[in-house]
């Protein structure tokens, strides 16, 4: 067997089916010196006991590109390799057993066609017409896509292996990786181990494709790729006469997937209370190796699948199969640059999804690797959206068991994780625990997202129709829009950058205005070349040497590496002071009101203007007050050191009694923020998405020079706009949006609801979407008839680019 070369320009760790397919794709992109180090045999990992289903449709626009992409990619790898992939187009169908599961796979099916992904709702009967072995009892309906499929896992990982070696990649087995050498935020070369010799080789890049040893390649390497191995259960009948060809089933009811193969069915499960395997590490010699049987554990599914499908009560079970799987603490698998290195790249922990996605995702990783820039918004399985926490081992262990059963899980609105709770506090916690805050969690974050009333159980009882909160969350709004609210902000990230160039370097990351006087606030973004959206935040100046950057809580740390990689020569230093500081938002007319009676400071336009910040004295305390915000009334943001904030608290609520203050949570903000019309990163605006037709534009200074995005919004400024973020409020106030719905021009779908909501305000559900308007005067694009498909019924809308609530945002100058 070859050994390793003395130098390459990458090295691969890991030879299952992602492994390979970032070989295959950047060999196909014309890469030398790509080299896949194995450990033991190719696929002898998780991907040899896959079951190799292939669906099309994900959650989002992009992760369903790339699943799409997986599909044709397989079907013509045979072609290519000469390696039978069994790949084969035989659709598949998903029942519901209840309204609500039926609500939530009709809203998919709604998604798939504005994704471009072939779909048809059918009933009951359609579904036993075309799955003739189900029993339908209690079926309430079915999606069905006919170009779904499914393969064999190994031979896909193997044709791409081979499509790898055709153009120049070495794929090296019984090559274990034992080391690294580094210089800094950079690996310089591996350490190997085969058959007894060891060697070194050398190399420009690192990509950590280790499957289940991800977390533990990661180490190695110095990232954080936090996943956690969970057993997986399915069993395999004797064949079964007459049985031919059916699509693949998906029962998410009762935790079931059938698919037949060569005669047989297979039938696996994603059950609600997983069993995470091999805490204190997998075994050295783990190789193609099955884990202990655990009837008891599958007895349940398979009781319920003898039930739905009655051939399998009488088929004998030819095999009982348990094999690890890697697991995510979102569910969403790792792809991306580590933001711990400068040369480590990540493509791993994907869920049981490994098969469908790896083509894909490997494509893409491929391409961001080649270019430098991501081929479009990855910022769902973007691995610097994980907080360094996460990678913690008791973390990973108690998630896991949740993880792997949410694949199957209903996927509400608004759904929040049970396990691994409680990691990261704000300084509010226990006071808002104490007036009848509900606790949802983002980046590990406990953050209040209702109050529930006096007498009304403080917890989530899901559903697609109003959930139990719905009138907590107006009477919150109203508090807003009327009076007074307050709430907890602690969570969002807050960076500070200082140094002897600050405000050159902030005038050359950002498209704003930097060089202002101290205590200015300026909303801004942070551009790609392609002037697609990296960050949303706001800057204050704190001194002449120091800003404060506030990002979303969950990209914090994307944020700070995107600024961290961009500091060149200049003279900065990046901290992240996030835990420093608690923040609680003070806002709506009587804001003012409420901070003139605990401080003796000057709140007026004169002295604190929209867009300022001062130092004041709050009760016994002493406190900053940003006046910037996010719901569109007046209002502060009360920045407190986090050693007074149970006081500055006290002091606020207390005094707020006599005003009828009301304590708001984060679904109020979400509400307030879509009537405003204000933009959610990672939702309406992205990495893909250009600054001036996400309606932007006046947040970016193009009579600056030399700061990243400038030549592209100049050249979108003359070529014309595309596409444009437009607001969408339905004529009706009964249906919900939540996002993803198709938006309907004319009687033709042209784009999707990037977000979704509740205007409780205005009593009508609000959406926003790109519409392509290319040229188009904004009169045309706004006097068509515009509709939102809402679980395939059209909807009236209306259509705006200004804002429904105050589109002159007189309220928030007051």
């Amino acid at each position: 067997m070859a050994l390793p070369p003395s130098h390459a320009r990458v090295v691969i760790i890991g030879g299952g089916v992602i492994g390979c397919s970032v070989a295959y794709h950047l060999a196909k992109l014309g890469w030398k010196d790509v080299v896949l180090l194995e450990r033991k045999q190719l696929t002898s990992g998780t991907t040899w006991h896959a079951a190799g289903l292939i669906a099309q449709l994900r959650a989002t626009a992009n992760m369903t590109k790339l699943a799409k992409y997986s599909q044709e990619l397989y079907g013509n790898l045979e072609a290519e390799t000469g390696v039978a992939t069994g790949f084969k187009r035989c659709g598949s169908i998903t029942v519901a057993l209840t309204e609500e599961r039926k609500e939530e796979i009709y809203r998919q099916a709604a998604m798939a066609r504005a994704f471009g992904v072939e779909v048809e709702e059918i009933s009951p009967e359609e579904v036993k017409a075309k799955y003739e072995h189900l029993n339908i009892d209690g079926v309430t309906g079915g999606v069905y896509l006919p170009l779904d499929g499914q393969g064999d896992p190994a031979n896909i990982a193997h044709a791409m292996a081979k499509g790898a070696r055709q153009n120049g990649a070495q794929v090296i087995e019984r090559t274990l990786v034992t080391g690294v050498k580094r210089d800094g935020r950079r690996i310089t070369g591996v350490d190997w181990e085969q058959g007894g010799e060891t060697g070194h080789t050398a190399c420009d890049i690192v990509v950590n494709c280790g499957g289940m040893w991800g977390h533990q390649v990661g180490r190695m390497l110095g990232v954080n790729v936090p996943l956690h191995a969970c057993e997986h259960f399915y069993i395999v009948t004797e064949a079964i006469e007459g049985l031919t060809q059916m699509p693949v089933l998906r029962v998410p009811d009762e935790c079931a997937y059938y698919k037949e193969d060569a005669g047989k069915m297979l039938l696996g499960a994603f059950e609600p209370n997983a069993k995470p395997w091999a805490m204190e590490g997998i075994p050295e010699d783990f190789e193609f190796d099955q884990l202990p049987e655990d009837f008891d554990h599958f007895e349940p599914i398979l009781e319920a699948a003898c039930d739905r499908m009655p051939m399998l009560a009488e088929a004998g079970i030819h095999t009982f199969f348990n094999g690890p799987e890697s697991f995510t603490p979102d569910d969403a698998y790792h792809l991306g640059l580590a933001p711990e290195m400068d040369n480590v790249w990540v493509a791993a922990g994907f869920n049981s999804i490994g098969i469908q996605s790896a083509g894909g995702a490997g494509s893409a990783l491929a391409a961001w690797m080649d270019t430098g820039e991501k081929p479009f918004d990855l910022g769902d399985v973007d691995i610097s959206r994980m907080q360094p926490f996460q990678g913690n081992k008791h973390y990973l262990f108690e998630r896991s068991k949740e993880t792997l059963g949410l694949l199957y899980a209903d996927h509400f609105p608004y759904l929040q994780k049970k396990t691994a709770r409680g990691v990261r506090r704000t300084p509010f916690h226990q006071h808002l625990l104490d007036n009848g805050a509900v606790m949802g969690e983002l980046a590990g974050w406990e953050r209040a997202n209702w109050f529930a009333n006096d007498g009304q159980m403080p917890e989530y009882e899901y559903s697609w129709k109003r959930q139990n909160f719905f009138g907590n969350v107006g009477a919150e709004l109203n508090a807003i829009r009327t009076n007074v609210g307050m709430y907890d902000m602690s969570s969002f990230g807050k960076i500070r950058v200082e140094g002897r160039d600050v405000t050159a370097f902030m005038n050359h990351i950002g498209g704003g205005q930097y060089d202002v006087p101290v205590g200015k606030i300026v909303y801004t973004q942070f551009l790609n070349q392609n002037a697609g959206i990296e960050a949303d935040v706001t800057v204050t100046r704190l001194s002449e040497t120091a800003y404060l950057v506030v990002t979303p809580a969950a990209t914090r740390l994307a944020d700070q590496t995107w600024m961290q990689r961009h500091v060149g020569d200049f003279n900065v230093i990046i901290t992240d002071v996030t835990a420093g500081e608690g923040v609680l938002a003070v806002m709506g007319p009587n804001a003012r009101k409420l901070l003139q009676a605990v401080s003796p400071n000057d709140f007026s336009n004169d002295a604190n203007p929209f867009g300022s910040a001062q130092e004041i004295e709050i009760g016994m305390g002493l406190v900053r007050v940003h006046r910037v915000t996010y719901v569109g009334e007046l209002g502060w943001e009360v920045y407190t050191s986090s050693d007074m904030a149970g006081h500055v608290f006290e002091t606020l609520h207390a005094a707020g009694q006599d005003l009828g203050l009301k304590l708001c949570g984060m679904h109020m903000m979400d509400a307030a923020r879509m009537e405003k019309g204000f933009r959610h990163f990672g939702h309406d605006i992205t990495a893909e998405d250009h600054v001036l037709e996400a309606g932007l534009g006046f947040a970016v200074k193009t009579d600056k020079d030399n700061f990243i995005g400038r030549d592209a919004v100049l050249a979108k400024k003359e070529a014309g706009l595309d596409t444009r973020l437009v607001q969408f409020k339905l004529t009706d106030p009964e249906p919900l949006l939540y996002h993803n719905e198709p938006v309907v021009r004319d009687g033709e779908i042209v784009g999707y609801l990037s977000s979704g909501g509740y205007g409780h305000h205005l009593g009508a559900a609000l959406g926003m979407g790109y519409v392509p308007c290319k040229d188009e005067s904004v009169q045309d694009l706004l006097a068509s008839r515009y509709e939102i498909d809402v679980m395939g019924t059209r909807v009236k809308a209306e259509a705006q680019l200004k804002p429904f609530y105050d589109p002159t945002s007189e309220r928030v100058k007051a």
